[in-house]
C-alpha cells in the first residue's frame, strides 16, 4: 500500500503486482513465509501520463478508465479483467491460461463475461492473445447459437431433429432423441469447471443412465472446432443404439450364450 501511495494519489497497482494481489499469479514464495502477496517482488504501478515517476518502482504511464480501477484490501488496483489484459502483453499461452484458470476458480471473472469485455477493447494491447486463448478453450455459445451449430452436425450423423430444452429425470437437457434414448449435453461454459459443477454433471449423467438412457457430453469447443469428432461419435453411438433396439430378447440370449 505504501508503494502505491508513494507513487502518487492517482497511482494504482497493476500488471504482475496486481495479478499477485488477486492471487492469480504466484511470486515464488509460500503463504507461510511471506508477510504480503507483494513481498520480495518489484512493485508495478500505473500512473497517469502526466503523473510523477517514483524511483524504485516499475511504472507504467497511461490513463486508465474508471472501470479498470478498483480497491482491493485497501489497495487501488486494476480490475481482474484489466489485469488479465495486461498479462496478455507479456505471458506465453500456458502461463496466461493458468492465470485465467485461477481467476475463474476464484470467481474473479468468468470466461464468457471476460470474452465479451474483450470485444469492447479491440485494439488494446494484450487483448488479442487473451481472446485467442478463450476462443480456443472455452468457445461459449448461447442456446440458440449452439443449436444452430450442433443441429447440422446431428443431421450429418443421420439423426432426426432432437427435442431441445426438455426436462428429463429432474434435469433440463440440451438435446434429446426419445426414439434412441439418447441425451446430449454440452459443457464448457466455464473455463475449467469446479469440482462442485463436475459433481452435479456426474449426478445428472447418472440419473439419465439409471433411467435407461445414453448420455453424451460435448464441450462447446468441440462443437465449434472439432465437428468431425462430434459427428463420428454421434454416428457410432446411434448405430449401437439402433442395433440394440432391433435385437429381440431371444436373439440377445443366443448372442450372449455364443459369446460365453
Amino acid at each position: 500500500m505504501a508503494a502505491v501511495l508513494f507513487a502518487g494519489p492517482r497511482a494504482i497497482l497493476s500488471h504482475e503486482s496486481a495479478a499477485i494481489l488477486w492471487r492469480i499469479r504466484a511470486n515464488g514464495s509460500t503463504p507461510a513465509t511471506r508477510r504480503s502477496p507483494l513481498d520480495a517482488i518489484p512493485i508495478e504501478v500505473t500512473v497517469p501520463s502526466s503523473g510523477r515517476h517514483p524511483i524504485g518502482l516499475e511504472v507504467h504511464r497511461r490513463n486508465l478508465p474508471v472501470e479498470d480501477r478498483v480497491v482491493e484490501a485497501g489497495i487501488p488496483v486494476t480490475t481482474p479483467t484489466r489485469t488479465l489484459i495486461d498479462l496478455g502483453t507479456r505471458l506465453g499461452e500456458p502461463e496466461l491460461e493458468a492465470a485465467v484458470n485461477e481467476a475463474d476458480k476464484l470467481d474473479l471473472v468468468d470466461p464468457e463475461s471476460l470474452r465479451l469485455a474483450l470485444d469492447a477493447r479491440a485494439g488494446t494491447r494484450g487483448v488479442a492473445p487473451l481472446r485467442k486463448l478463450l476462443d480456443q478453450r472455452t468457445f461459449a455459445l448461447t442456446d440458440s447459437a449452439l443449436e444452430r451449430r450442433f443441429l447440422p452436425l446431428a443431421r450429418r450423423a443421420k439423426l432426426a431433429r432432437p427435442r431441445t430444452g426438455v426436462r428429463l429425470n429432474g434435469f433440463k437437457v440440451d438435446f434429446y432423441w426419445p426414439d434412441l434414448g439418447l441425451v446430449v449435453e454440452t459443457d464448457g461454459l466455464r473455463y475449467h469447471r469446479t469440482p462442485g459443477q463436475q459433481a452435479r454433471d456426474r449426478r445428472r449423467d447418472q440419473a439419465h443412465v439409471a433411467a435407461g438412457l445414453t448420455a453424451l457430453r460435448f464441450t462447446h469447443s468441440q462443437v465449434a472446432f472439432e465437428p468431425e469428432l462430434v459427428v463420428a461419435t454421434l454416428v457410432a453411438v446411434a448405430e449401437r443404439l439402433r442395433r440394440r433396439m432391433t435385437i429381440r430378447p431371444h436373439d440377445d440370449v443366443v448372442r450372449r450364450a455364443s459369446e460365453a
